[in-house]
């Protein structure tokens, strides 16, 4: 058996029954192919989620729990992008069908529980139902770990894409992928002082990208840094890992200690 590896895809036919138990985690990054602005890359998303889930799965691997890779959805639910070049997107419904015919593969071999580990706002709500479905279809455990992004001191609490946060993560990861002589701060000024109505109030609304500049991004991404970049990925790798022990044990019958 090929013991060494902690990627679904590289255990052959033979070796999934046997590698595999009804308390193994199956870790699903997701993430986006969509705009990040004139200086990150399209998939900006999918590579945080890869890199983040990766790293935690090799240091939960090594502390002894059975947790297993899956490759990860990078065409996902982007349709807030698609009116700027290079978006691809997946209708709601077409994603839907997508994770609940995924969800009803992991039930045909021995694990049940499955764990997303989003980096993508625009699946968090869709994810979310998912949960619930596979759990009444195929009787899964099923988890879904994200953070939302972290504004920095300029973006009045509007940092949520292509800014401070995921600009600095890039620079650590990627630096080479990184363009910051074309980065520029989109800041909605006008709607951020509202009491009620924003991110993370008590009124939510229906918005697209390009609602709030031309570029799509919604944030100040010149102060970003590779520095703060790889403190963020090192905080939300150790959030992922202390999630794990009880994630494996985690059962709706009984208090988890």
């Amino acid at each position: 058996m090929t013991t060494s590896t902690r990627h679904f895809f590289d255990l052959t036919t033979a070796e999934v029954p046997v590698a595999l138990h009804r308390d193994s985690i199956l870790v699903l990054p997701t993430g986006a192919i969509e705009p990040h602005g004139p200086h990150l890359p399209l998939r900006t998303d999918l590579l945080v989620a890869e890199a983040i889930t990766s790293a935690a799965v090799e240091r939960a691997a090594a502390a002894g729990h059975d947790v297993w890779l899956l490759p990860a959805l990078g065409y996902t639910k982007s349709d807030e992008h698609a009116n700027l070049p290079g978006a691809m997107w997946l209708e709601a419904e077409t994603l839907l069908r997508t994770v609940i015919d995924l969800g009803r593969s992991i039930a045909a071999t021995p694990a049940r529980r499955l764990l997303f580990v989003n980096c993508h706002g625009g699946n968090s709500a869709l994810l979310e139902v998912a949960l619930r479905e596979l759990r009444r279809r195929f009787d899964l455990q099923t988890f879904l770990h994200g953070s939302p992004a972290e504004p920095g001191p300029t973006e009045e609490g509007f940092g949520i894409h292509a800014g401070w946060a995921e600009t600095s993560l890039m620079l650590h990861l990627r630096p080479d992928l990184v363009d910051m002589s074309k980065a520029k701060p989109a800041v909605p000024h006008a709607i951020a002082g509202l009491k009620h109505v924003g991110f993370g109030k008590s009124v939510r609304f229906g918005w697209l990208a390009d609602d709030f500049a031309e570029s799509g991004v919604i944030g100040d991404p010149t102060g970003a840094t590779a520095e703060l970049g790889a403190q963020m990925f090192a905080t939300k790798v150790d959030a992922l890992v202390d999630a794990i022990p009880e994630i494996a044990v985690f059962d709706p019958g009984r208090v988890v200690r």
